[in-house]
């Protein structure tokens, strides 16, 4: 059984049936909730194919950003990071809180080509986790501005300065972990040998930052798209929201949790409870649905670039002895 599923055909077909089963729940449930009343049957098709664009180039900017975080020569191809972050994305809807990070290291590592270590790929998850804290304080400065109520700005503002907190501990962690102290263990040698440099960081939080700004963007078209009350205030704070719940350490299924601390927020930002809803549940089904799609686009590129080459290289051996 171990031969039969380590076989590299089927575990394709399998990643392959799995992303098509997803996308066709999600088609058959999309049909459902446009009959019953669900929140992108009356949306613009426009607004929304333009939020659903800018959610896979958000994608592909978090994956740039991630790939900078590891060392030139022992670096992830982007496509592999990318692949992380869609899967890991798609298990949000039954996984619990923080167990899509194991999905992508998981990912990463059974990724064709893949060599890097699993402690540098956790290692680099944890610092590409600090910058989206880093690249969220800003938007949650903004939030926090223009929130109604004096709770909300606070819950903003503390997000805010966590992400400072992140930037410091970010910019510091290099110099730590070449201290003498720190030398003197074996744990402390790996991390100096693996962390990153300050100019990586700050390569990979400018693509983080972009991606971040993307989403933002995108929760803004899918406001208007919906005929809501739109402003980027506004759809900054829900973003904000949504990724802040992200980060606890438990909780239930990813998504789940993200539409509920989203929906929440435009509550308390006045609008209607059915509305806040309805949008949240819309907006996951648009980042899921976009994850789905990214595995597809990276297992079919991945096919059509290396399948038929290895099939070149596997012929030229069998002719070759034939030949002698």
């Amino acid at each position: 059984m171990r031969r039969i599923l380590g076989n590299r055909k089927l575990q394709i077909a399998l990643n392959g049936g799995f992303a098509v089963l997803l996308l066709g729940v999600m088609a058959l449930g999309g049909r459902r909730f446009a009959h019953n009343g669900f929140a992108l049957r009356h949306a613009d098709p426009l607004l929304a194919g333009a939020a659903t664009l800018l959610f896979l180039a958000a994608y592909a900017f978090k994956a740039w950003g991630w790939q900078r975080l590891f060392a030139a020569d022992d670096r992830p191809g982007a496509s592999a990071l990318a692949f992380a972050g869609g899967a890991a994305c798609v298990g949000g809807v039954a996984l619990p809180g923080r167990l899509d990070d194991a999905l992508r290291i998981a990912c990463v590592k059974r990724f064709p080509g893949v060599r890097t270590q699993l402690g540098a790929v956790a290692l680099s998850l944890v610092v590409l986790g600090l910058l989206d804290n880093v690249a969220l304080a800003p938007l949650s400065a903004v939030a926090a501005v223009h929130a109604s109520s004096w709770t909300v700005r606070a819950t903003f503002a503390l997000v805010a300065f966590a992400g400072i907190l992140a930037a410091a501990l970010v910019a510091s962690l290099p110099t730590v972990a070449r201290r003498t102290f720190v030398m003197r263990f074996r744990v402390g040698r790996w991390l100096a040998s693996n962390t990153h440099c300050n100019r990586r960081a700050a390569a990979a939080l400018a693509f983080i930052s972009v991606s971040w700004a993307l989403r933002g963007t995108a929760v803004f078209l899918l406001l208007d798209a919906l005929s809501m009350r739109s402003s980027f205030p506004l759809a900054l704070a829900f973003l904000c929201a949504s990724a802040a719940s992200a980060a606890l350490p438990i909780a239930p299924a990813g998504a789940a949790t993200q539409a509920g601390a989203g929906s929440a927020i435009l509550i308390a930002s006045g609008v209607h409870a059915g509305e806040a809803i309805a949008f949240a549940v819309a907006a996951q089904v648009l980042v899921v649905g976009t994850g789905a799609i990214v595995l597809l686009l990276v297992a079919g590129w991945h096919l059509a670039t290396h399948h038929p080459r290895t099939s070149r290289h596997t012929s030229a051996r069998t002719v070759a002895p034939a030949a002698s």
